[in-house]
């Protein structure tokens, strides 16, 4: 099955590799046809809080229904069957897309860039504390001394 590369957040994931085998099982029900795919995934990309490079495997699972006779129901049919053809490649995708997690990050304990100079913290921990305040907060600090 082929893998696209994914647009999240503006930043560009790209599977490696492309293709992946994957397991596809058609199962008849007594009402219809179920549907259940998987495959793993892994994802390259820049890291959620200081760009490096970072890499998520995903275990992908995923299951859908088709019902015989669905009427007007769309929780009876799956999206991905049209006129008896299964879009695998969608499918994957989306599935792929709901496993990522929250933030993609290179190490759990990823530091992220400094706030002030953009250094990367995890290379160079270091403070700003006696960096003078932006000139934006002068409003807010007057406000703050008279209350």
């Amino acid at each position: 099955m082929a893998l696209e590369p994914l647009e999240l957040g503006g930043q560009r994931y790209l599977p490696v590799p492309e293709r992946v085998a994957a397991e596809l099982a058609v199962t008849q029900a007594a009402t219809g046809r179920v549907f259940e795919l998987a495959f793993a995934a892994r994802l390259h990309g820049p890291c959620y809080r200081c760009l490096d490079d970072a890499v998520v495997d995903l275990p992908i699972r995923g299951r859908e229904y088709q019902a015989t006779s669905p009427g007007d129901s769309d929780e009876l049919r799956t999206p991905y069957l049209k006129e008896d053809r299964l879009d695998l490649g969608g499918w994957g995708r989306d599935a792929v897309v709901l496993a990522l997690p929250d933030k993609i990050l290179c190490r759990p304990d990823c530091a992220g860039l400094c706030p002030v100079c953009g250094k990367d913290l995890n290379d160079e921990p270091h403070g700003h504390d006696d960096a003078p305040p932006h000139s934006r907060w002068e409003a807010l600090a007057e406000l703050r001394e008279r209350l």
